[in-house]
């Protein structure tokens, strides 16, 4: 049985943290950088999404197979991917102007941005508190949650690989 104190201070963290990471990333995208050149971290960060989704089936087909300890090292992967993901992230558009897209499927551009935006603020919590449940030992509710958790988290790392796709034609070299 977890210490109860324990995991109260956890879940204070992940709300804190589901509040924080969004404010910190808006102010940090007005800060500007200058004589930094990090245009080389596009492709990088976007590398980093593709392994995460890939990562993120394995993690299934494990627990599919109920191997726990394979599942458990992938995820604790994926969680350590998906941060170094955002401080590339938040590295490369504290340095860099932002690019616009200028091809002709803009209206399906925008709609993949905006949700794959939105969600990845959404997935913080889903992540943490379902990552919480197996923590504490209350599978029946991760598994609940994961139902949810994992979907949309496969969605913020396959669209985030999607919206690199297309928006690097229009980089500036």
């Amino acid at each position: 049985m977890l210490d109860q104190n324990k995991v109260r201070q956890a879940r204070i963290l992940i709300y804190t943290l589901s509040v924080v990471i969004p404010v910190v990333v808006a102010v940090l995208f007005g800060v500007k950088v200058d004589g930094v050149d990090l245009s080389f971290l596009p492709p990088v960060y976007a590398t980093i999404n593709g392994i995460t989704a890939v990562l993120l089936v394995l993690a299934l087909v494990a627990i599919k197979k109920k191997n726990k300890n394979i599942h458990r090292g992938i995820i604790r992967v994926c969680l350590l991917l998906s941060l170094l993901f955002l401080a590339l992230y938040v590295a490369y558009h504290m340095t860099s102007d932002s690019t616009e897209y200028g091809g002709e499927m803009r209206a399906l551009y925008l709609l993949i941005l905006i949700s794959h935006i939105f969600l990845s603020f959404v997935i913080v919590p889903l992540v943490l508190f379902t990552y919480l449940f197996a923590w504490q030992g209350d599978f029946e509710k991760h598994k609940k949650w994961t139902r949810f958790t994992w979907p949309v988290w496969f969605y913020v790392a396959v669209t985030g690989v999607l919206v690199y796709l297309m928006i690097s034609p229009y980089y500036i070299n």
